[in-house]
């Protein structure tokens, strides 16, 4: 069967991350598997790790780039949406504070999904709102498992440090006061796709008057669960993610994160 689509150069990408699909290979091994000149084996790699789609190992030889993993990610992010709404709601209703889901784009992060708290002061983000990946709890979350090189270059001009965002990795969740806006805290959490790669960032926010300067301390237990929620969706075989999701957040602690005036 002829798998050509007629644009040469795609079709040998293609034939370059078939290969690399079964691990790691040598300019070699790649040569061999592909069937391609030298050349231009070596020319299709280093052009496609260019872009992301291939990378290095620790041996100089190449594998399948996480741009490919983040493709993969966007693909199901339907299905991550469709489970965020009832899960976001669960969460503003528990917390009595807002609630978002973050993913990343580029050096900016952009509020996918809301639940906005119904009544009084509240941190307002609007679906499709562009905020810094410099400040604020979500931020830290979808900076601190990045790779190195990515993580060094989003710490240039943070507020936050290396330091802090060893111990949210360390934790599982983040906090922030007054850095994203003054008057303004947020507790957030990783949520985690197919091999535990982070892709988006569950958080709440609200004034530091009702939040306090430890934020975490109120709420990274719930938004944790909620965060573990979504993960668990995405993790497993597509079907009714919103249906999935209505259970977001188990019923013992509904009553520890009501136990306080909304």
């Amino acid at each position: 069967m002829d798998n050509s689509s007629g644009v040469g150069v795609l079709d040998k990408a293609a034939i370059v991350l078939g290969a690399l699909e079964a691990g790691p290979a040598s300019l070699a091994s790649l040569v061999q598997a592909t069937g391609l000149a030298r050349p231009t084996a070596h020319r299709l790699a280093t052009a496609l790790e260019h872009h992301r789609l291939v990378a290095r190992d620790l041996q100089g030889r190449f594998v399948l780039g996480p741009r490919l993993r983040e493709l993969a990610t966007a693909a199901g992010e339907d299905r991550l949406l469709e489970a965020a709404h009832p899960v976001l709601a669960r969460l503003r209703d528990i917390t009595g504070e807002s609630a978002q889901l973050y993913r990343r784009q580029g050096d900016s992060r952009v509020c996918v999904a809301g639940a906005e708290r119904l009544t009084g002061l509240r941190d307002t983000v609007p679906v499709g709102a562009t905020l810094t990946m410099k400040a604020g709890s979500a931020a830290q979350i979808l900076l601190a498992w990045e790779e190195p090189d990515r993580l060094h270059r989003g710490l240039r001009e943070a507020r936050f440090t290396a330091t802090a965002l060893s111990a949210v990795r360390r934790r599982g969740w983040a906090q922030s006061v007054g850095e994203r806006e003054p008057g303004v805290a947020s507790v957030s959490a990783p949520v985690r796709g197919p091999g535990g790669r982070v892709v988006a960032a569950v958080s709440v926010s609200g004034p530091i008057e009702r939040l306090t300067r430890q934020p975490g301390r109120l709420h990274a237990q719930i938004v944790c669960a909620a965060a573990a929620k979504l993960s668990e969706v995405l993790q497993q075989a597509p079907q009714g993610g919103a249906a999935a999701a209505q259970q977001a957040v188990p019923a013992q602690q509904t009553a520890k994160a009501t136990g306080r005036p909304a």
